[in-house]
């Protein structure tokens, strides 16, 4: 409770502030980005820019018109996907520091957990390995009450995507991969970074036609993922984030044959992102 409330006031105090932040994102995003670019590592980017993006424009699809026309309204049109990196961008300045020292994008747990034990961690918040769960549930609440709270809105949209993205629930001792390091087509990386960007890129897709090509792929589960309960989507990321885990002890190197292993698991991610962050938004607006 005392989180929520702090929370609230948190993003109250940006809202009057709100046409601010959206003129600063529009004239400045782009410097801020670059330069963070040049600065940063590549684990700041969760999904990566490209996978954000193929999240928010996955969802704008499926939206009813009514819902879009109200998210428009508060985000512009097409907002959605040209606000969807916003919160990384702006992890180095003082808007919300709260949102990168206190780990709003990804929810690290010990390697081994059981489903139930999992189940309970979406209900009893983890004290440690970010606060994922516990973000994502105030940011549905509070625009619950508040639709038009913008910067709400726009990390919701993020924080959608990173919420399925198995290595923002990877393991706490190794900072959800970020220390396992890996050679990719023999450049040094880090597993985080793999599957926060150099798998979506390894397909060499537009994010506009790799949305198309989930939507053809993948289309038909749509209705099957909406009737998930949040518990089985985030024991299916668990899962995954396990497979990927066991993998790294028998992989040979070939950068190929990750590729050929991971990529269809890495899509299923993107789409069922997208199709969840739809079914949240047409739910509040």
């Amino acid at each position: 409770m005392i989180f929520f409330c702090n929370f609230v006031g948190f993003f109250e105090n940006r809202k009057s502030k709100a046409k601010l932040v959206n003129d600063n994102m529009k004239k400045h995003t782009f410097a801020i980005a670059l330069v963070l670019l040049m600065l940063m590592p590549g684990e700041m980017w969760a999904w990566g820019q490209e996978g954000h993006r193929i999240i928010a424009e996955l969802a704008y699809h499926y939206l009813s018109a009514g819902a879009r026309k109200k998210i428009d309204k508060v985000l512009g049109k097409h907002g959605m996907v040209y606000v969807a990196n916003w919160p990384d961008e702006i992890k180095s300045d003082t808007i919300y520091p709260l949102s990168h020292k206190e780990g709003w994008h990804f929810q690290d747990l010990d390697g081994g957990m059981t489903d139930a034990q999992i189940a309970d961690a979406l209900v009893n918040y983890p004290k440690e390995g970010g606060s994922l769960f516990r973000v994502t549930d105030s940011l549905r609440t509070l625009l619950k009450n508040d639709p038009t709270n913008h910067d709400a809105l726009v990390f919701l949209v993020h924080i959608a995507g990173d919420r399925y993205c198995p290595m923002h629930m990877g393991h706490m001792d190794d900072l959800g991969g970020n220390k396992v390091k890996m050679k990719w087509f023999g450049s040094n990386t880090n597993l985080h970074t793999v599957w926060d960007s150099k798998l979506i890129e390894s397909q060499g897709y537009s994010y506009t036609e790799y949305v198309q090509f989930l939507m053809d792929k993948y289309g038909a589960e749509r209705k099957n993922i909406e009737q998930k309960t949040e518990t089985e989507m985030v024991l299916e990321n668990y899962h995954v984030t396990s497979e990927i885990y066991a993998y790294q002890e028998t992989f040979d190197g070939n950068t190929y044959h990750y590729i050929y292993k991971f990529h269809q698991p890495m899509e299923w991610q993107l789409y069922k992102a997208g199709v969840r962050l739809a079914m949240w938004l047409e739910e509040l607006y």
